[in-house]
């Protein structure tokens, strides 16, 4: 699958937690824990379970950052 979105970061999955409608998936980013909120449906489709191996896509049009002080 090739994507126009460049911010990609390879990642495996440690965890699922499912809600009602929408599960969080814990992702190990070459050491860095990411969380992805996603549709329980979609969780399914994709046949993610924990040691899944995926990309995450980051598409955000705002990116806030903070400091001290």
């Amino acid at each position: 699958m090739q994507l126009s979105a460049r911010n990609q970061i390879p990642a495996t999955g440690t965890a699922i937690t499912f809600g009602e409608a929408i599960a969080n998936v814990e992702l190990d980013a070459g050491g860095v824990r990411l969380v992805a909120s996603i549709t329980v449906e979609a969780v399914k489709q994709l046949g993610l379970a924990e040691g899944s191996e995926v990309t995450a896509v980051v598409k955000a049009s705002d990116v806030i950052l903070a400091v001290e002080g």
